[in-house]
């Protein structure tokens, strides 16, 4: 656990939940994602490793009381329980009958997966345990994101793919396929990432951070150079995907900051913005038209008319099994229709209790995230709860437009942001405490109290009287 913070002088950290959660994001992120592990029977990425040691590390802390994990229940912490037990449901059911031999396969790997991701969502909940911690971990994810939009940047520009000579020791790649595509005639890259479409994803989420930390940098004054390259390299990584998916996200995200931003900070995003556009005009004079016919000719879109057709396809096989679907990861591309969209694939892998379970998640996140706002009295903090509120819509966007968690890198990025509304609100409340009585949950029991207690008075009144009456 950390120690307290001194101005003026350096403190010594010791490791912590942060520390295991910041070791998580660098190889999830700079790892490039085809590289597993050789050996190992489910083909599991170095992030994954990192995810369940994270988790063994969680469970071993919550067995004590010297280790500084935070205990109790909060909104992320039953939402990840929740979203686990239902998956967990659905590995049953689907393994209780009779499954093809590749499917029992995916399925133990999809299982993992969910295991690895709801082990760093908890341990951003309870093991990072200050504002200081959270945003040590929220820099290294901008730091590391910046790494991954610079090799993306180097695959667009110079048509160099880096991920080629990014092979440590003991690892492989699953393919030997490269990170760039084309459309309308210009590459899409995907950095370190599986996809072009994660690619964008990705930077959508950091782009809000990155700025976050610009902002309030330059409120303290300290150094804020190095956080208006991240967002300059961020948002350039962003464009070169061409993306639909990044798009929308950095869109909803944008409104989603103008919603709570003041006025002075919008106009001068604004300005950054036309300029930042303005620039790529001049570099890349086909990119901004090739955004525009992303959208302007959405209706001759071949990949808009497939995941038509595909929907019929997933609601056969959703009414086949709509409690708890098909099973977790056992829905995959080569065998089945890719639908390219997260909700349906949850529903037809994990049925109407998994995708329900899967959007609470969000919901919780976002309940968390504003709850810290009200609370807080810090402007740091409460621009930091905004911001988080608005790095999660790029990935809820997302998942209606592709598979997210079929990519490990937007996955895992996503259940750190999730742990981190927790982690916030864990931190508001115990700054604040007594403002918490003021909660939607706290009235809710308080008048539930008041109801109970008029009953068993007026129970014991009825007691009272009948004898009386005899």
């Amino acid at each position: 656990m950390s120690t307290d913070f001194l101005p003026g002088k350096k403190t010594r950290t010791m490791a912590d939940g942060a520390t295991l959660v910041c070791i998580f994001v660098t190889v999830l992120m700079l790892i490039p994602a085809r590289a597993v592990f050789k050996g190992i029977p489910l083909s599991l990425t170095p992030g994954n490793v990192a995810a369940l040691f994270a988790g063994i590390c969680w469970v071993c802390a919550q067995l004590t009381l010297t280790l500084g994990m935070a205990k109790g229940r909060t909104p992320v912490r039953t939402g990840i329980f929740v979203y686990a037990i239902a998956v967990f449901f659905s590995y049953g059911y689907a393994n209780f009958g009779p499954l093809p031999q590749d499917e029992v396969k995916l399925s133990d790997h999809a299982i993992v997966l969910v295991a690895g991701n709801c082990a760093v969502a908890l341990m951003m909940n309870d093991g990072v345990r200050s504002l200081l911690r959270l945003d040590r971990v929220l820099k290294a994810a901008v730091v590391c994101g910046t790494g991954v939009a610079l090799v993306g940047c180097c695959q667009f520009i110079l048509k160099l793919d880096l991920t080629q000579y990014m092979v440590l020791p003991g690892l492989r790649f699953t393919s030997d396929d490269g990170f760039v595509e084309t459309r309308e005639a210009l590459a899409r890259v995907a950095g370190t990432t599986g996809h072009p479409i994660e690619f964008g994803v990705l930077c959508a989420m950091l782009l809000p951070l990155a700025a976050h930390f610009a902002f309030q940098a330059k409120g303290r004054g300290e150094p804020v150079l190095r956080w208006w390259v991240c967002c300059g390299i961020i948002a350039a990584g962003l464009m070169f995907s061409i993306s639909r998916s990044a798009v929308l996200g950095i869109g909803a995200a944008g409104l989603v900051l103008f919603l709570g931003w003041p006025a002075k900070r919008r106009w001068y995003t604004l300005l950054v913005g036309l300029v930042f556009l303005g620039i790529m005009k001049v570099t890349v004079p086909s990119l901004l038209g090739a955004l525009y016919n992303l959208f302007a000719n959405i209706g001759n879109d071949s990949s808009i008319s497939h995941r038509t057709y595909a929907s019929a396809v997933a609601a056969k096989q959703i009414s086949l099994h709509p409690l708890f679907g098909h099973g977790p990861g056992t829905w995959y591309a080569g065998k089945h229709e890719v639908f390219d969209n997260q909700y349906i694939l949850s529903t037809v892998e994990t049925g109407f209790v998994g995708v329900a379970a899967f959007a609470s998640i969000f919901l919780c996140a976002f309940y968390s995230a504003l709850r810290a706002r009200y609370l807080s009295k810090d402007p740091g903090a409460r621009d930091l709860a905004l911001t988080l509120c608005a790095s999660l819509i790029a990935p809820l966007i997302g998942s209606a437009t592709f598979d997210l968690t079929a990519f490990a890198t937007v996955t895992g990025l996503t259940f750190i942001l999730i742990g981190a509304t927790g982690s916030l609100l864990r931190t508001a409340k115990q700054l604040a405490p007594h403002e918490d009585q003021f909660g939607v949950l706290y009235w809710l029991r308080y008048r539930w109290a008041w109801l109970r207690d008029v009953l068993v008075r007026r129970r014991r009144h009825e007691a009272v009287e009948e004898p009386s009456l005899s």
